[in-house]
């Protein structure tokens, strides 16, 4: 539908824009709401610090030991700090770089790619640079846990978001962030939205704890919670092997993988295949044209981007019109597993009740799991177990891929059952915990919101 706004020359010639997308009626409306009230633009409340230059930090300098943390743009999202995947660099190069140390209760924002993600650092993160990709805010005038809520409030992001330049590498620029005006309220109001936050981050630290403890009982089971990783710089293998592989890339043979294998074999309950039908049924995803999307109403179609932290999300979720008639399309159930076949290979979540019925792109895959429970068997997937299955079955040409036959090559410990029940209600309470932490932030985004509309 379309949308008309009417602006002054001189608002155009001011802040130096004239494309419609900044003036956007409803741009316009979060403006005046919060400038015809108490307000303070965001560069009078504190200052901003640019990310290091991108080759500052090379791969060289990543290590598997998560003590110094690397936050990159993707780690910030949903008012959290993901370390999920987190990188770590060296003591050495986080020494080097004292100016991008994080401080408690800083502010990340980020501003190249995707754009307008907010996140508190806190130091029990332990000790973290961040990347190019983001800006950090740093006050001791607002409260930050407010400050961090409302530029994820429609208000607030419309406000961000309107800040956007360029046109393929997408951006915020400094001077643009500090000219967003943020409303200043009583700080009996910054009060309870700071318990809201303050408690909504307590459940998700309870939520991560619980995720440990089923991971830690998962591998001391199979007896690999102190297993030190040693990557062979160089090593041998047969032809026979190579040829009945039919792998010719090194990384495929490398002996880090031959040994956690062997301790899957070893384990006193049994193993078993993906191929194997008595246990999974693997089914690629098929593609809908585009022409079919709908961004808010028909049935779900799950891709790669809907499941890379490791739990289906409707963020980012495109719908199939009911308008599209189903032939063969691929659908997945309530508990079965989906799985990224190209780019975010690895990426793995069960799907719930929610998302029953939905379709699966063709970059996607699924697993229907019998005689096994399926949350046990994502974890599987996301500890040292699959990851090493994942890395040596993939190829990578230009981008990682994998495919269903390859996964169906996987080797699964057959967990006794007892042990699985353990850990599958480890997770099920911490995705509990996860959701009422997620509920929490958008209560207090609705607070926020409601206070902006009273004026």
């Amino acid at each position: 539908m379309s949308q008309i706004s009417y602006i002054k020359y001189k608002d155009v010639l001011e802040v130096r824009r004239c494309d419609a997308e900044y003036f956007k009626p409803f741009n316009l409306l979060a403006e005046k709401l919060i400038t015809d009230s108490n307000f303070s633009y965001l560069e009078n409340l504190g200052k901003f610090i640019i990310g290091p230059f991108g080759s500052i930090v090379k791969v060289e300098d990543y290590v598997e030991e998560k003590k110094y943390k690397y936050i990159r743009g993707k780690d910030i999202k949903n008012g959290v700090l993901s370390d999920v995947e987190n990188s770590a660099i060296t003591k050495e190069k986080f020494d080097s770089l004292p100016k991008y140390h994080l401080k408690n209760n800083d502010i990340l924002i980020t501003v190249v790619g995707t754009l307008g993600n907010v996140a508190i650092y806190r130091d029990s993160f332990g000790p973290s640079i961040f990347s190019c990709k983001s800006t950090v805010f740093r006050s001791s005038k607002i409260n930050p846990e407010f400050l961090m809520i409302f530029l994820d409030t429609k208000y607030g992001k419309s406000l961000l978001m309107r800040n956007e330049r360029g046109a393929i590498q997408k951006g915020f620029n400094l001077p643009d962030l500090k000219q967003i005006p943020i409303p200043i309220f009583q700080d009996s109001f910054y009060k309870e939205i700071n318990e809201l936050v303050l408690l909504s981050h307590q459940k998700q630290s309870q939520s991560k704890q619980l995720y440990r403890e089923a991971e830690e009982l998962l591998l001391a089971e199979l007896g690999l919670l102190d297993y030190k990783v040693k990557h062979s710089l160089w090593f041998t293998t047969t032809k026979n092997e190579v040829n009945e592989a039919h792998r010719y890339d090194s990384e495929y043979f490398q002996p880090k993988y031959a040994k956690i294998i062997k301790k899957i074999e070893k384990y006193e309950g049994g193993y078993f295949k993906l191929s194997d039908k008595n246990y999974a049924k693997i089914s690629r995803g098929s593609l809908i044209s585009d022409i079919f999307y709908n961004s808010k109403k028909g049935t779900p179609y799950i891709r790669g981007a809907d499941f890379s932290s490791g739990i289906l999300g409707n963020d980012k979720l495109v719908f199939i019109d009911d308008s599209f008639q189903k032939i063969r399309e691929t659908m997945v159930k309530e508990n079965d597993i989906v799985f990224s076949l190209i780019g975010s290979v690895g990426a793995t979540a069960v799907v719930s009740k929610d998302f029953n019925n939905s379709f699966i792109s063709n970059n996607t895959g699924k697993i229907s799991i019998k005689n096994f429970e399926p949350i046990v068997l994502q974890m599987i997937f996301q500890s040292i177990i699959g990851k090493f299955q994942f890395e040596k079955e993939k190829t990578q040409t230009a981008q990682p891929k994998i495919s269903s036959d390859q996964i169906g090559n996987f080797k699964i410990p057959l967990i006794k059952p007892s042990i699985q029940k353990q850990i599958a209600e480890k997770i099920q309470e911490s995705h509990r915990l996860r959701k009422e932490s997620k509920e929490l932030l958008e209560e207090a985004k609705r607070m926020v919101e409601e206070e902006i509309e009273k004026v």
